[in-house]
């Protein structure tokens, strides 16, 4: 009755069960050329029952989280550092307070100039151009359908308000005093109007730049960017601040704005709301 047989189909002689082109003859049921997988499905491991497992992960880049959180410890990390390596020589007078002393002294030299680069810091001129901008930004994100677009303008005004908040006692406890190159009193370190200057303006570039295009945003950080130097150039300039001074506020600027940039990122200003 031809090749009609009660049992299983039996295997041909010479013949490879793989449907591929490799060299017939080979006796593998899997690969008929006998080289080793050289792909992650070809290197599947088979469970305890016989059938073939899952492919295993393939590496690649990080998350965007993690390498969100890496970045964010780096900015915090290294300033923090800095900061109280900075206060450190403050309060034991060590010697890098000479090396600040001297490079003051070739510093200073008060003309118009430097006094109103240094006004640039002051509460009253750094605040209102925030201000203006928190309403800009928290209007065009409402209209536009964001999501929590209170969000960052929240974050934004209460770092201004921590400015203070952080400073003055930070001012009482190392009480730096001044020398033949200051005018005398205490609560020169760290920067005030270095700090004010650097989170009301680096805030207001910050939350402009997701509704800007990419010729204005590089225009608003280098307006930014040379605003803020202005700042501690004038200070410095004029003989109302040393070196570390302005360096500390530095330090605490950019981890405090370290936060407001998180916000922004991860609470995509400018996006619209997920509709219902």
């Amino acid at each position: 009755m031809g090749d009609f047989r009660p049992g299983p189909p039996q295997l041909r002689p010479g013949r490879a069960l793989a449907h591929t082109n490799g060299a017939s003859g080979s006796g593998s049921p899997h690969r008929s050329d006998g080289h080793a997988p050289q792909t992650p499905r070809g290197a599947r491991r088979s469970d305890p029952d016989g059938r073939p497992g899952t492919t295993p992960p393939v590496p690649g880049r990080p998350t965007s989280f993690s390498a969100l959180f890496l970045l964010v410890a780096l900015l915090l990390a290294l300033p923090a550092v800095l900061f109280a390596l900075i206060t450190w020589q403050v309060v034991e007078d060590g010697p890098l307070l000479r090396l600040d002393e001297r490079v003051s002294r070739a510093l200073v030299h008060p003309d118009r100039a430097s006094e109103l680069l240094a006004d640039l810091g002051n509460v009253q001129v750094a605040v209102p151009v925030l201000a203006v901008v928190l309403v800009y930004a928290a209007l065009r994100a409402r209209r536009a359908g964001t999501d929590r677009w209170w969000l960052p303008p929240l974050v934004a005004t209460v770092l201004m308000a921590l400015v203070p908040v952080v400073i003055i006692p930070i001012k009482v406890l190392t009480a730096r005093h001044g020398t033949s190159v200051m005018p005398p009193g205490v609560g020169y370190f760290p920067s005030g109007h270095t700090a004010t200057a650097a989170v009301a303006y680096g805030s207001a570039t910050m939350l402009l730049v997701p509704y800007v295009s990419r010729a204005v945003r590089r225009a608003l950080l280098l307006t930014c960017a040379l605003l803020v130097l202005g700042v501690s150039f004038g200070l410095m300039r004029r003989g109302y601040h040393w070196p570390l001074d302005v360096v500390a506020s530095w330090c605490l600027c950019v981890v405090l704005l370290s936060s407001l940039w998180l916000v922004i990122g991860r609470g995509t200003p400018g996006r619209p709301a997920k509709q219902q």
